[in-house]
């Protein structure tokens, strides 16, 4: 008889109790016998089971926090006859609702498993007459695939007194384990099942490792994996670049044989040892050198892992660069000159690679042109431009979106267009706080920040808190407002020159005997329409203004009308600006110079961490959050509605007015410092670089238009703008002429002075200690302002509005308190300069 050399038996009763049922011969011939035995080797056919049997044989296999499927076992049996043996395995299978395949050859056996990948093969061992066994298992060994596979040798049972033979030779020819001849169904049911949650269900898991190592070596976070001796046993691709090596460099090697870094403490090491030898994990700050000899700063967490034997067989850790600039410098120093090489600073979406203005360094797209110290407005522009890709003030959502900027130049298009909407959803969300780490080792940045950037409580020494209900901010009762009928000639004649950024605001202040805001916002508002948006006439308008302007203090050295009407002035003249004006709709436009003449009503000339630590009772009413911010906004709405011969709003309907509303108060909170990172990296990531895509792009015909239209199908990207604009007016002193410049740096050096004397007065907690009348060095104060707030801001904001005059003032006013701070000069100029 012919045999076909493999079957897949799709169905058999159940044996009778006399034993298995044989199957029925087919013999080989004409037609008749080929259609009679269709299940051969070419056709896909498995054990048909009972729902119960199939239910059981899908198992979930819990590996550490993965929970796996495990589907039914498949088994091939390799004999060489068919007989009661081989039938008791093939009725195992069926009860265990195994998929079971049989072989009669060496080479259908290799065909049938090439083809299953079966997890358990079964291999008559009980006689040599028609296959040697051991060679089958040798082939099948050879194979890749075979390494996951138990292989069963079926061996003749031994008489009682015959001695039993070793299982060494078998497990040299590759066989796992032996099964002594016994056909019972259990017997042989026993046994798989045995080997299906032993040998089988561990190949199983370590199978799912697979899956962990794939997303190991694609994790952006280095990883090192060493045994309990400290022997590296395995790196990811993000450790081999983030340290220089190649992984063949490293594994096998002790720790001890890699170059230290000498900037680490002496007992760093004894420390982390200590910790993780008592199964501890350890993370800190921990200096590691890279292949090629620099000394990188990492944030490091090592884990034990628990192996054989209960004991620590493992430490994990997971390494990333610590947040400093010196870092990013070194790590990719190589790869920034292999992608960018002489001139070619410039990257296919836009970036260029540029050092940033507190380094006292330019941008090397402009080094040819700065002959002189006067560089050209264009590369000016440029520069700006350049330095919007290169903050060194950056968020974590920054750093995702360059990312996916970077992975969309060389993206299918339709992975770039899912990537697009990636970054629309990114660019809509709170998602851009930074991660603030210390600037410089610099006591006025940290003061600046701290005062500036703080509503929190500060303690005492003592840890209680003070209130104090010295500090009473509620306004006086309110004069009622002079009807302003002619502009003197003097005032008149100063106007005519308020258009120019030059406008010299102290000269309106003494002609108007300190109420310049009444005059200027008269000139800017009809020069923008507002007595129209709003349907008011001008009676009220200057009412409005009159009252305004008494809720100013006169007797604050700086947070006066004089400053409301320079920002005013500001943020009039950033309106007047193409890509601005193009931007916004005329609701916008009036919002801003509404909130510019507001925006700091009623300031009591001291800090929002003052008034917190002081127990004041704005801060109790707004819960120590944009105290000052809040009160502005809240005041300036309750003086206009209070009376309508000031109510500029009694005219236009409830919609429009709840909408200008809504956009003066989220122009005058942004002025509130906690968040200005938060808008300014905001701005950059939905404005400026999307903007330089498109500037730099090939199809740029006509973008600025295109550019303009796209934001106003926005609201959300005009609320940026709006945002920007004002906080940008608020703080334009360092960009006004230097005398401007000098005299505003003396008034806020003058109110801080002030703050800092009565918060000694008061025992308060002291916001800004290097604001000491006695020591403070004024143009070490400027110099950190202009670094940590002002460049990166501006830079943004020259790059959308294109401002070269401000930033020519910037550079020049920077050069001088530079001058001042080289000289050890404290004060706003030089003695000599005072004396002239």
């Amino acid at each position: 008889d012919s045999i076909p050399s493999v079957l897949a038996y799709q169905s058999r009763q159940p044996p009778p109790s006399a034993g298995p049922r044989r199957k029925e011969r087919r013999e080989s011939g004409g037609a008749s016998a080929r259609s009679r035995t269709p299940h051969c080797c070419s056709v896909e056919a498995e054990t048909q089971t009972s729902s119960s049997s199939a239910k059981a044989s899908t198992a979930e296999v819990q590996v550490g926090p993965m929970r796996l499927t495990q589907y039914p076992i498949q088994v091939l049996l390799i004999f060489a006859k068919e007989d009661n043996q081989s039938n008791g395995f093939w009725w195992a299978c069926d009860r265990a609702g195994y998929r079971c395949n049989v072989a009669w050859t060496l080479e259908s056996a290799l065909e049938c498993f090439l083809d299953k990948h079966q997890e358990i093969i079964v291999i008559d061992h009980r006689n040599s007459k028609y296959f040697d066994a051991e060679d089958i298992c040798r082939s099948i060994r050879a194979t890749e695939l075979s390494k996951h596979t138990v292989i069963l040798a079926v061996v003749p049972r031994t008489s009682a007194d015959q001695e039993e033979t070793s299982v060494l030779p078998l497990l040299d020819a590759g066989f796992d384990r032996q099964f002594m001849e016994n056909s019972s169904v259990t017997a042989c049911y026993n046994e798989l099942v045995q080997i299906e949650h032993g040998e089988v269900r561990s190949q199983f898991k370590l199978r799912a490792c697979n899956a962990v190592f794939t997303a190991l070596d694609h994790c952006q976070e280095a990883v090192e994996i060493t045994s309990e001796d400290h022997v590296i046993q395995y790196v990811n691709p993000a450790f081999e670049r983030m340290m220089g090596y190649c992984k063949g460099e490293l594994i096998g090697k002790e720790l001890t044989e890699l170059p230290k870094s000498d900037k680490n403490s002496a007992d760093l090491l004894d420390n982390i040892n200590t910790f993780i030898k008592k199964g501890k994990e350890w993370q800190g700050i921990y200096y590691a050198r890279r292949k090629s000899g620099d000394s990188i700063q990492q944030h490091v967490k090592i884990t034990p892992v628990v192996g054989q034997g209960g004991k620590i067989r493992h430490f994990v850790s997971l390494k990333r660069l610590h947040c400093t600039n010196e870092n990013n410098k070194q790590l990719y120093k190589s790869h920034r000159e292999d992608k960018y090489t002489g001139d070619n600073s410039q990257s296919e979406s836009g970036s260029y690679t540029c050092k940033n203005r507190r380094k006292d360094s330019v941008d090397v797209k402009s080094i040819t042109s700065q002959s002189s110290d006067a560089p050209s407005l264009q590369t000016r522009r440029y520069s700006s431009m350049a330095r919007i890709h290169s903050m060194t003030i950056e968020a974590p959502i920054t750093k995702v979106i360059n990312i996916i900027n970077a992975a969309q130049e060389n993206s299918p298009i339709t992975v770039a267009e899912a990537l697009d909407r990636v970054l629309e959803i990114l660019r809509t969300t709170e998602l851009y706080s930074p991660q603030l780490g210390t600037k410089d080792e610099d006591p006025h940045t940290s003061d600046l920040v701290g005062g500036l950037m703080n509503d929190g409580l500060r303690r005492l020494s003592g840890n209680e808190y003070v209130f104090s209900k010295n500090m009473n901010l509620s306004h006086t009762h309110l004069p009622m407002p002079n009807t302003i009928s002619d502009v003197p000639p003097c005032i008149a004649q100063l106007l005519d020159n308020e258009e120019s950024w030059d406008f010299n605001i102290f000269e309106l202040e003494a002609v108007t005997n300190k109420r310049p805001l009444v005059y200027l916002g008269l000139k800017v508002f009809a020069r923008f329409g507002v007595s129209e948006f709003l349907n008011c006439s001008e009676a009220t308008l200057r009412a409005w203004l009159q009252v305004i302007e008494a809720n100013y203090h006169s007797s604050n050295s700086y947070h006066n009308s004089t400053h409301a009407a320079d920002v005013l002035h500001a943020t009039a003249f950033f309106l007047g600006k193409e890509r601005v004006k193009g931007s916004l709709d005329h609701l916008d436009e009036v919002a801003a110079l509404i909130a510019a003449t507001i925006h700091d009503v009623d300031h009591p000339g001291r800090t929002n961490s003052f008034l917190c630590n002081a127990g004041s009772e704005l801060a109790v009413l707004y819960n120590d959050t944009a105290v000052l911010e809040s009160h502005h906004t809240a005041l300036a709405f309750q003086l206009t509605t209070k009376d309508s011969k000031y109510n500029i709003f009694k005219n236009i309907d409830r919609n429009r007015y709840r909408t200008l509303r809504q956009a003066i108060i989220d122009m005058v909170l942004a002025t509130e410092m906690t968040k200005h990172f938060e808008h300014v990296n905001k701005f950059v990531n939905s404005i400026n670089k999307p903007m330089a895509s498109e500037e730099t792009s090939p199809h740029n015909e006509g973008s600025n238009t295109e550019c303009t239209t796209n934001i106003k199908n926005f609201p959300d990207n005009q609320t940026l703008i709006k945002r920007m604009m004002i906080k940008c007016a608020d703080v334009a002193n360092p960009c006004r002429p230097l005398e401007l410049c000098i005299e505003w740096a003396g008034r806020i050096s003058e109110e801080y002075f002030a703050q800092t004397d009565e918060e000694k007065r008061q025992g308060l907690p002291v916001v800004m200690p290097v604001f000491d009348r006695n020591t403070c060095s004024i143009p070490k104060s400027q110099i950190s302002f202009i670094d940590y707030f002002i460049t990166d801001m501006f830079d943004a904001w020259d790059a959308f509005a294109h401002l070269p005059v401000l930033m020519q003032h910037l550079a020049n006013n920077y050069k001088h308190w530079k001058t001042l701070d080289d000289l050890k000069c404290k004060s706003l100029r030089l003695p000599s300069e005072n004396n002239n």
